[in-house]
């Protein structure tokens, strides 16, 4: 574990920027993964952003059978490493079962519990037992201050590295909320929390059983984030969302990143 303090302490720390994780909700192929990584970590190395590449080996949790899940997932890791190893960059991926922790570990600096998973114990126990920084969003249908009984979880056994993620509350059958006093809560728990503004516009339940989503408001929610004190942010991006096999309809355009990030810079110093 202490070989992540270093990491986790910046990011606990660091009060003149946000963090950053962001990337393509799953591996799509090589290229693309490198072509976005590369993007991204120009841009966060020119504006002195911490930043965690992100990016799915596997998604489990889909609508519908038809929905993409994956290129597999030993090629899928075997690219999260190569991308790790070119561009010096952590690696944040999700997953699903206590089977997936050591396996998703051997590449990954940050574990991610999806929200509709964050109550499961024996998957937080396992994330937690592979001794990196956990990340679990916060439940859809869960309160900010119930989130401290799943750091609780990861904190008795022994790993302290915790951070969690607001990602929207679920509001109808067909739509999510943020609501922004809920970061107050979550850092009553001494640990970073993040604002995913990407799946907090989903709407999920769609008719064609597809996840739709608002992406125009991707900015709204971003610069409410950082004004409000959100730590770091959560921002899934594709060079054509139009595209994607994952998720497209609530990610943000690549070219459209740094634009947005520098606006959010002028947004955390002016708060400072």
């Amino acid at each position: 574990m202490d070989n992540f303090s270093p990491i986790y302490n910046d990011i606990l720390n660091r009060k003149d920027s946000f963090f950053l994780l962001a990337g393509p909700c799953v591996v799509e192929n090589r290229s693309i993964t490198f072509e976005i990584a590369e993007s991204i970590v120009e841009t966060c190395r020119e504006l002195s952003i911490p930043y965690f590449f992100k990016a799915s080996y596997r998604k489990a949790n889909r609508s519908s059978l038809q929905s993409f899940t994956g290129i597999g997932d030993d090629e899928a890791l075997q690219i999260l490493a190569d991308v790790k190893d070119h561009f010096h960059v952590p690696i944040v991926t999700d997953i699903h079962t206590e089977e997936e922790a050591v396996k998703a570990a051997q590449v990954a600096d940050i574990i991610q519990i999806p929200a509709f998973l964050s109550r499961q114990t024996s998957l937080l126990i396992a994330a937690a037992q592979t001794g990196k920084i956990v990340n679990i969003k916060k439940g859809q249908f869960l309160s900010p201050e119930s989130m401290r009984f799943a750091v609780e979880k990861v904190r008795a056994c022994g790993n302290d590295h915790v951070m969690l993620t607001e990602r929207g509350t679920i509001f109808g059958y067909q739509d999510l909320i943020v609501d922004f006093r809920g970061v107050k809560a979550m850092q009553q728990n001494h640990c970073p929390v993040v604002l995913d503004c990407t799946h907090s516009l989903q709407q999920p339940n769609q008719p064609q059983g597809v996840t739709g989503g608002h992406p125009e408001l991707i900015e709204t929610i971003a610069k409410a984030g950082v004004a409000v004190g959100f730590d770091g942010l959560f921002i899934e991006t594709h060079p054509n969302p139009a595209k994607a096999l994952s998720d497209g309809a609530n990610m943000l355009p690549l070219h459209e990143l740094k634009p947005l990030l520098l606006k959010l810079l002028k947004i955390k110093k002016a708060i400072l």
